[in-house]
């Protein structure tokens, strides 16, 4: 049987948590000096160095702190001396000006330091037991464009923002000019593990492979991966199927066809008489599936011996390999998949968090390669937190 696991870990009490006090928890689990280093000029020459590790500090709490320009950011460290001091400038040297703020993060974007941070938090969050990365979720969010919006006949092919729709959970089409971000999140703890940015018009269900390889990549296993019907294709299946995996994924209905004679749309097979028969476990990659009546569950005006000459009722058995779209394990539509299938949500609720208590849904940024470091610093902010919160935890048990 597979539970709804409670969260490890609460982004919603973290934030409960005063600001200052917060932030301090925050930073001692950052060493960030080593990012920072890969920011240094090497020439010896020129105007004074200016605090880049305290500059990457500011980065990743801006969107801790609700603040999502570097004029607002700006602001904040030159009228909040804690705010400046926590973030590791010295008081008696002015803030940085917004243009410093922003070439720095310019160059965080070139040498893809976002990226390496979250790859390195995410392994710290596995090795220290936050994250478990057996179950898997994995969906996509819209963003919207900072950038004007194009016509979709001028903005096809520039590799950035374009129009995307989808439709909601009551069946309404929404449409968006900007991007999507697409994410992994471990369904115990509803953190991410893996990470992209398309531009709106990238159709989901071309991502779940790119994002599982990406996991894999870095020395992780899964069991299980969760996604609605925008995956519902073979190569998802596939991909799972090939890093030992099981994809739970809902059936797309639109355009389904009618399934092979004797069988319902989920691949149950079907008795002789038209009747469901009842799914009795798995074994070795093969699914057993009984006699309705012979379990109870129907009342066959033939009974058993129409088909079988054991009081056990008619078996069949099917391979999933022969149709790894309908046929899983657990078997799909059972409690055990439906359980499954559920912990999907951990996917929106982090996503929630990510546009909602941070700033993921209010870039003022133009380009596919700024955004996407932007959404890796607001799920590095995720990380970063589970970590101080853990760390938090631990020394309040021992105090």
């Amino acid at each position: 049987m597979y539970l709804l696991q409670k969260p490890l870990f609460s982004f919603e009490q973290w934030l409960e948590i005063e600001s200052s006090e917060r932030l301090g928890l925050f930073f001692t689990v950052l060493d960030l000096e080593p990012y920072a280093n890969k920011l240094k000029s090497a020439s010896p020459h020129g105007a004074k160095p200016i605090n880049r590790e305290a500059i990457l500090r500011a980065l990743l709490a801006a969107p801790l702190e609700g603040i999502s320009t570097f004029t607002r950011l700006h602001h904040r460290l030159d009228r909040d001396l804690r705010f400046r001091y926590q973030c590791g400038f010295r008081l008696d040297e002015r803030a940085p000006s917004i243009a410093t703020l922003s070439r720095v993060f310019q160059a965080v974007v070139e040498k893809e330091l976002a990226q390496e941070l979250f790859t390195d938090l995410v392994n710290q969050c596995r090795e220290s037991g936050i994250i478990n990365g057996e179950h898997v979720a994995i969906d996509s969010t819209a963003i919207g464009a900072y950038e004007k919006k194009q016509p979709k006949s001028r903005s096809q092919h520039t590799g950035d923002a374009n129009w995307g729709g989808k439709y909601d959970t009551f069946g309404n089409k929404l449409t968006w000019f900007g991007y999507k971000v697409h994410l992994a999140v471990d369904t115990a703890s509803e953190l991410p593990i893996a990470l992209d940015v398309t531009p709106a018009n990238v159709y989901d269900g071309e991502m779940a492979v790119p994002l599982m390889k990406e996991i894999v990549q870095h020395g992780w296993r899964f069991k299980f991966v969760m996604m609605d019907a925008g995956y519902d294709q073979v190569k998802n299946y596939e991909a799972t199927r090939s890093y030992g995996a099981q994809a739970i994924v809902a059936m797309n209905k639109r355009g389904e066809k009618e399934p092979p004679a004797g069988m319902a749309s989920d691949g149950t097979p079907r008795c002789s008489m038209g009747y469901d028969m009842v799914y009795w476990g798995a074994d070795s990659g093969r699914l057993k599936f009984r006699c309705p009546h012979a379990v109870g569950k129907v009342d066959c005006p033939l009974g058993i011996a129409a088909c079988s000459d054991s009081n056990y009722g008619m078996v069949v058995k099917k391979n999933i390999v022969e149709d790894i779209r309908r046929y899983s394990n657990p078997h799909r539509n059972t409690r055990g998949w439906k359980e499954l299938y559920n912990e999907r949500t951990s996917v929106e609720r982090c996503n929630s968090r990510l546009k909602e208590h941070l700033t993921m849904n209010d870039m003022h940024l133009r380009g596919i390669r700024k955004v996407t470091a932007y959404a890796y610093i607001n799920a590095i902010v995720l990380l970063a937190s589970a970590v101080a919160a853990n760390v938090a935890r631990s020394m309040a048990k021992s105090a």
